[in-house]
């Protein structure tokens, strides 16, 4: 970027072009252009020529108003650019709306806004200067748009370099001037608005060349293009369309899932963020030297199971999403060991990446050209850690990113690939990348061996008393609420908020499990029972094993615990009601599934129709403590349950036509999935089925041939509903190797 700078005898002359690290901070100028002779080029300016042009008087002011702000260094588009020079013209062209989005203030000349705003005759000017500016010339024309919408301070100034106010000042005369939302002109990423809505904004503005009319809007729609030929103008926003679509393809099969839903999910399951649980982090002293970069870019937060990581990661992300970044970017990923989907290094990078395209859609350029070669695949092949990790590390160097927030929730949750992934933190968070992690997990040792000297470590238990702080707080907030609902009196209030502070030991879950206990609790027996609930998350889980146990419903409960325990995924009360062969006549009423769900203690919890465990510490406890009881044949024989099951479930729903459409050829686009969807209780057997035979490590391979034999058409026609034809294919390879490898043990 090359800039205009004052000299000592007050004249300005232009600067050496600058890499994206050096650039000095600088004022832009926001204009129409007049008759192309008028307007003072690069090649004026560097013969020394053009003062005599009228287009020289705006240049000059410009250059008095940046120095009044006490900017040295200005930029104005007739003069910056060699034009000749075809890749800068093309760059300049694919950088404008940063450069205007950098630009420390921005000033509007309105040459044909004549009359300010104030003065002796204000009240008479006041009318002419509104029909003047809301008559100007600047709103229709193509290029400004993006110069209203991209700086963070835009000032408008009339002809004789009156000021008349700034965006925010004006911002009722330029929303009814424009019909732009509010929130776009006070700074709103514009990724929030749709594409339609931002190519009408563009709907009554005017370009002298036709062409100029796409790359002017490359900015606002953040997309990249090359320069078209004289030849391609006429299909030119048919190319824009093009890459437009081909963006929001890649950007779809990349999204595995959206992290802001899954942090939302996490935060309303543990009953909401609550400030006072996690402020303690913002004002500690090791955050703050991580955020002021003093000693390490990498922050390791660890601590013991229930300790609140997850929470304190929440109220991190929300902490730095409030502040005023020009060009700062948070990505986020909540790894989770008991969901194939979100528990590998593969999927983590999968969505950091989308999270960073979803804030800045042109970074997809990083992603596109392997994506075109490869497609879904990319993302999903024996290859994908390694050519995402290519990405992301091409990505996190683009000058675009500024400042970088990376933050990846329960590393000790990453079950395949976490070796490669502390690599790719490590290596991230050196020189020359400008990426700030922070990450959490529990005190594991082969986490520890690898960052302990590579990152800056907060220890839970080394801030017991803030952590102590923040779990009263908490329990404070937990009581009040359960009083509310409940009707304690004082006694009752005063009982439950003393033995759950003298028991919480620093343990945000032991607190979160006791009061979902107490729930079920009727207030005449609360200070009787409350002292049933021991301190300590294993002796808790102990309680909530012993009622299974004594319960009438101990056999069904097993059931449930082992599969939820054995999924690839969360499964859905539906779903769950097929697999363990639950009466049929409850089969489809949720109030009665999720009444069996509570039979099984609290280590399980619905939202949204699916189930999880409450935490990663509970699906531990039943492996290490109650293994022999919930799998009595073994992990391998709850996978052949599935299996069959599933087996007998798939018949009973698949068939040709599934959804009574009667139009072969019928776009899944165009269709809208039914309130009673025949697909739901099936969907889990569908995707599975074969990874449960494969882990059962048993040679079924008869059953799966006779379903495959009469069903494999419907089958592939139920995974092209649900857009999962090439995970059925992968599944398909898979059994086909399991089957020779069993053939050759026999």
């Amino acid at each position: 970027m090359r800039l205009l700078q004052h000299n000592n005898d007050g004249e300005f002359s232009l600067t050496k072009d600058f890499v994206s690290s050096e650039i000095p901070e600088y004022a832009i100028l926001s204009h129409t252009w007049g008759p192309e002779a008028e307007e003072v080029t690069y090649r004026d300016l560097i013969d020394g020529t053009g003062k005599n042009k009228a287009g020289y008087e705006k240049i000059r002011l410009c250059g008095e108003l940046a120095r009044r702000d006490r900017l040295g260094y200005f930029w104005v588009d007739t003069c910056c650019i060699n034009k000749a020079n075809y890749a800068e013209l093309q760059y300049a062209l694919n950088s404008m709306f940063r450069w205007y989005r950098k630009a420390t203030r921005c000033y509007v000349y309105l040459s044909d806004v004549l009359s300010p705003p104030l003065g002796i005759n204000a009240e008479s000017n006041a009318q002419a200067w509104d029909s003047e500016f809301w008559q100007s010339r600047w709103f229709t024309r193509g290029w400004t748009l993006q110069e209203l919408l991209a700086p963070r301070s835009v000032e408008f100034f009339s002809r004789e370099g009156l000021r008349l106010g700034n965006k925010n000042e004006l911002k009722q005369h330029i929303q009814g001037i424009t019909s732009i939302p509010t929130a776009a002109l006070e700074g709103a990423p514009l990724s929030l608005f749709s594409v339609d809505e931002r190519f009408s904004w563009m709907e009554r503005r005017q370009t002298t060349l036709e062409v100029d009319r796409v790359y002017s809007m490359l900015g606002i729609l953040d997309i990249k293009m090359p320069l078209l030929k004289d030849t391609e103008a006429a299909t030119a926003f048919g190319r824009l369309r093009e890459a437009i679509d081909k963006r929001e393809k890649c950007v779809q099969d990349l999204r595995l899932t959206d992290p802001c839903h899954d942090k939302k999910r996490i935060e309303d399951t543990k009953g909401g963020l609550l400030e006072g649980s996690y402020r303690w982090i913002i004002d500690n002293s090791e955050f703050k030297q991580w955020r002021n970069n003093q000693i390490s870019p990498l922050l390791w937060i660890k601590g013991d199971p229930g300790k609140g990581k997850t929470m304190l990661l929440c109220g991190i992300i929300k902490e730095l999403s409030k502040m005023a970044f020009d060009e700062a970017f948070l990505s986020y990923f909540f790894c989770q060991a008991t969901d194939s989907r979100i528990n590998n290094a593969t999927s983590i990078l999968r969505g950091l990446i989308y999270m960073l395209v979803d804030q800045k859609p042109s970074l997809v350029s990083y992603i596109q050209k392997k994506y075109d070669h490869s497609g879904k695949e990319l993302f999903e092949d024996t290859n994908a850690w390694f050519a995402l990790s290519e990405i992301f590390t091409d990505i996190l160097l683009d000058p675009v990113l500024d400042g970088t927030y990376l933050i990846i929730d329960g590393l000790d949750e990453c079950v395949t690939g976490l070796s490669q992934l502390l690599d790719l933190i490590i290596q991230t968070s050196s020189v020359p990348f400008r990426v700030k992690w922070v990450v959490s997990s529990r005190n594991w040792p082969v986490i520890g061996e690898r960052l302990m000297n590579a990152s800056q470590n907060l220890s839970l238990e080394l801030n017991a008393e803030s952590v102590s702080a923040a779990v009263n707080i908490f329990i404070q907030h937990k009581v009040l609420d359960l009083a509310q609902r409940k009707k304690y009196n004082n006694k009752i209030q005063d009982a439950v908020l003393d033995h759950l502070s003298l028991n919480a030991n620093g343990t945000f879950l032991w607190v979160a499990l006791v009061c979902h206990d107490l729930e079920k609790i009727p207030r005449w027996a609360i200070l009787t029972r409350i002292h049933d609930f021991p301190p300590g998350l294993d002796a808790l889980y102990d309680r909530m094993m012993n009622q299974i146990r004594d319960s009438s419903y101990i056999d069904l409960c097993y059931r449930i615990l082992a599969l939820i325990a054995i999924v690839y995924r969360p499964v859905t009360l539906s779903e769950l009601a097929s697999l363990v062969n639950i009466h049929e006549d409850i089969s489809d009423d949720i109030e009665s599934l999720q009444e069996i769900i509570d039979f099984c203690g609290s280590f399980l919890a619905v939202r949204k129709d699916a189930i999880y465990f409450v935490h990663q510490s509970a699906k531990d406890y039943l492996f290490s403590k109650a293994v022999n009881e919930i799998f009595p044949s073994g992990k391998e024989g709850t996978h052949r349950d599935i299996f069959l099951r599933s087996l007998e479930v798939m018949p009973r729903t698949l068939r040709r036509d599934v959804y009574s459409l009667s139009a072969p050829g019928f776009s899944i686009d165009q269709f809208k999935q039914p309130d009673l969807d025949p697909l739901a209780a099936a969907r889990y057997s569908c995707l599975y089925w074969i990874d449960h035979l494969v882990d059962s490590n048993t040679c079924d391979g008869e059953e799966a041939y006779r379903f495959l034999q009469a069903h494999l058409l419907h089958w592939l026609e139920a995974l092209g509903w649900m857009g999962k034809v090439s995970e059925g294919i992968r599944a398909i390879l898979s059994l086909e190797a399991y089957i020779l490898v069993s053939s050759l043990l026999i």
